[in-house]
């Protein structure tokens, strides 16, 4: 049993078969749905910017459009395995930050306390992701660009 806990600690986490494929789907389909979200930001910019302006955020248009472009470029860095460790820190930070200020469902009313609670345990799953993904960042990722700062 100790040699299976140590073999699951090796240094390669992709040695087992179809692990890099199912590692390369999980950050399609992390990355993707996140850029997505990201044009939806300047598809949608007045109506984005009203809700951050309800929600009491600064220059409301100014972070529709910066945000937008943090999930666009954070999506795209983890589904290529490019500048990961600044992609995937960036989205845990951004998803936590708009959990607590944009989808705080403690402080709105009773009728909109279900959507902000769904909109913020959503948030909160996407930024244990990008953990994760920020966890593995010192490791090769298999099908990946990896291009970084440094």
């Amino acid at each position: 049993m100790l040699d299976t806990i140590l073999l699951q600690g090796a240094s390669d986490p992709f040695t087992s078969t179809g692990s890099g494929e199912i590692f390369l789907l999980a950050r399609l389909l992390f990355g993707f749905v996140l850029a997505f979200m990201g044009l939806n930001h300047f598809t949608m910019t007045d109506g984005l910017a009203g809700y951050s302006e309800a929600k009491g955020i600064p220059a409301p248009r100014l972070a529709t459009l910066f945000s937008g472009g943090l999930l666009i470029f954070g999506g795209l860095g983890v589904a290529t395995g490019a500048f990961v460790t600044l992609a995937a820190g960036g989205l845990a930070v951004f998803l936590l930050a708009s959990a607590v200020t944009i989808h705080d469902f403690w402080a709105v009313p009773e009728d909109q306390q279900q959507d902000e609670m769904t909109s913020f345990l959503k948030n909160t799953v996407m930024a244990g992701a990008s953990l994760a993904f920020l966890a593995l960042a010192s490791a090769p990722w298999p099908y990946a660009l990896d291009i970084s700062l440094l």
